[in-house]
């Protein structure tokens, strides 16, 4: 059965930066998901935050398998409810794919129960190099054991975050800066992957190591056949709020 996937997005910068727009005329959401439909084990569908319910009905966060979620300029405009019934899907099982920016969205700070704040620096000639620190991880499968981004945003250390279970990606900066980039933690029965790179302004999302990590991503994070007994969001708690 092909993994059910809902690519979200803020779907704002497109329609109020020309540049953005120009990079991803339909949505940084949508070059995600045009990749991802490539995949002949994944059926793909997208979902912004002016749709409805966020494009997240209860019927249809209920069909998906992961979730991956960007989000930037609006974090505070996501409805609570929203939050509440995401969080609970990861509890049940949901994979979740959280992008960049995303570290700072409701969904992932209540699901590491910190702050998830960090050092940023935005810079045309910021250059992005992103180590394997995991070989033979499912998620860097296909990948060398770098790959460089010309240019992106710079996230810096301290980053607010629980010990991840797995570090499998690190990256370093012009200024000499690291940065923890991609790491790995279950909450429930779900599995969460943040993944680093995806400033708005450069054009991340077309490049293809990008790209694949996040395919694997989607791959290792989809539900496993049956969930761990005990390990529903009452008796792990997680909805009580942050700790």
């Amino acid at each position: 059965m092909p993994i059910r996937v809902t690519v979200w997005s803020e779907f704002r910068h497109e329609k109020s930066n020309p540049h953005v727009a120009a990079i991803y005329p339909r949505g940084l959401h949508e070059a995600i998901a045009s990749h991802l439909r490539t995949c002949p084990d994944m059926t793909v569908r997208t979902a912004t935050l002016d749709e409805p319910n966020h494009g997240l009905p209860a019927d249809l966060l209920g069909a998906t398998d992961v979730l991956t979620w960007w989000g930037h300029m609006a974090h505070d405009q996501v409805q609570d409810s929203i939050v509440d019934a995401v969080c609970k899907r990861v509890l049940a099982g949901m994979g979740l794919i959280v992008l960049h920016s995303g570290h700072f969205s409701k969904v992932f700070k209540r699901l590491m129960g910190t702050g998830c704040d960090l050092k940023w620096r935005e810079s045309e000639n910021e250059r992005e190099i992103l180590w394997v620190t995991r070989p033979g991880h499912p998620i860097v499968h296909g990948l060398s054991d770098h790959f460089i981004l010309p240019h992106e945003e710079m996230y810096g250390e301290f980053f607010d975050i629980p010990e991840p279970e797995q570090t499998i990606l690190i990256s370093t900066f012009t200024g000499g800066e690291v940065f923890r980039s991609g790491l790995c933690w279950t909450r429930g029965a779900g599995r969460i992957f943040y993944f680093r790179p995806g400033h708005e302004t450069f054009p991340t999302y077309h490049d293809k190591n990008v790209l694949r990590v996040i395919e694997n991503a989607v791959r290792w994070c989809a539900p496993m056949e049956a969930p761990p007994i005990g390990f529903g969001h009452r008796e792990m708690g997680w909805m009580d709020g942050p700790r």
